[in-house]
């Protein structure tokens, strides 16, 4: 097994990866003053299967080096140390997985060593939303069907909006290349919407919609997201993303590219 600490503090570098080497004897550790001289590894060939890593280190930040990771080596699990208190994690609506304290003992290494993230949502009263790899939407642990797929294309949208309200006319230049009259627009979004509304109905989740002054979009606490998650630091999420977001869509291209190159903002 290869594990990497990156830390910029020598004697907690060192200190960490002793914690490591003795939580799991005979992996190979490498040590990393500067994350991107960790990246520069993983571009060479490297693929770490756990990734140690400050969450504050000089030149990138935590979240930023770990999505670049990802994009490199998708199957390496990253796990942040931080010298923060608990009290400050949880003020960061993080999970505990993911996270440990400074200075980290055996235990909480063996127990991130151990920790396999739940896969199974089908217990959520939410819509389950995956946007990394290719957009789908599941109810109680089954895919959620369309009638439509420019109807779950329109949703995919609305979710990449984040809860910003969008045109008709707005909708229309995404969903379709081909300029048409305003009415012909209008009657084609109607339809969708329409469409995705008793889609969503027939689920109970019709909420999630919301329709005012003609425009529409979609409320975010009905939903669980993958790509939200990870914009609230969830490193369930961080290790979910492989370098792909909605990749049937190719509006979805310059969202992707941000998470790849610029996360976070």
């Amino acid at each position: 097994m290869l594990i990497f600490a990156i830390d910029d503090e020598e004697n907690v570098l060192e200190e960490t990866a002793a914690t490591i080497a003795e939580a799991l004897p005979g992996a190979t550790i490498r040590t990393y003053s500067r994350g991107m001289a960790a990246l520069d590894e993983i571009r060479r060939g490297a693929r770490p299967d756990w990734v140690f890593s400050d969450i504050e280190i000089p030149g990138m930040a935590g979240l930023e080096l770990a999505v670049r990771i990802k994009e490199e080596a998708p199957e390496s699990r990253i796990v942040f140390t931080t010298g923060y208190e608990k009290y400050a994690v949880e003020a960061f609506r993080i999970k505990a997985q993911g996270y440990l304290i400074k200075p980290v003992s055996v235990e909480d290494i063996r127990r991130e060593l151990e920790y396999s993230p739940a896969k199974d949502n089908s217990y959520q009263d939410k819509l389950v939303v995956r946007c990394f790899g290719y957009f789908d939407v599941f109810w109680h642990g089954e895919p959620l069907f369309f009638a439509r797929k420019q109807s779950k294309e329109m949703l995919a949208y609305l979710i990449d909006r984040e809860g910003a309200a969008c045109t008709a006319g707005e909708l229309a230049s995404i969903l379709w290349q081909d300029p048409c009259d305003v009415q012909t627009e209008q009657n084609r979004i109607r339809v969708l919407i329409n469409d995705l509304r008793n889609t969503l109905r027939k689920i109970g989740m019709e909420d999630v919609l919301i329709r005012k002054h003609r425009e529409i979009a979609i409320r975010r606490d009905l939903m669980d997201c993958d790509y939200y998650r990870m914009q609230d630091g969830d490193m369930d999420a961080v290790n979910e993303y492989r370098g792909q977001y909605m990749a049937q869509y190719s509006w979805a291209e310059i969202k992707n590219a941000r998470l790849s190159f610029n996360f976070p903002k």
